[in-house]
């Protein structure tokens, strides 16, 4: 064996129309940087939670939500540990904005749109 086949883990984000346009703009290949009112970029761990989110979050304040898929390097992940936003199954990772250019390099695939709520 290789050893060259990197091992990925899937994720979801739930999002807005304006950070779907630049995950577009991208070519499907990146993450934009954070606002400076945000210091975190959180992908969620499930897609039910992320539907959630876009469901009833995005769509209130933006008009539509969509959630995303995407894979990244598992080695990379085991950096940010999992964090418990609410109940057992609100899990999401934390990841500073100053790291998600990195992040981005370890994506494996382009990201996904999945679902789309108005």
């Amino acid at each position: 064996m290789s050893g060259q086949q990197r091992e990925s883990t899937t994720l979801w984000r739930p999002t807005g129309p304006e950070e779907l346009a630049l995950v577009r703009e991208s070519g499907w290949r990146a993450w934009p940087p954070r606002l400076p009112e945000q210091p975190i970029f959180y992908p969620v761990l499930n897609e039910e939670y992320a539907v959630m989110i876009a469901r009833d979050w995005n769509v209130k304040h933006s008009g539509v939500g969509y959630v995303t898929r995407f894979a990244v390097d598992s080695g990379f992940l085991r950096r940010y540990p999992v964090r418990q936003a609410g109940g057992r199954t609100i899990l999401e990772l934390w990841v500073p904005a100053e790291e998600l250019a990195e992040f981005n390099s370890h994506l494996v695939g382009p990201i996904e749109l999945v679902h789309e709520f108005r």
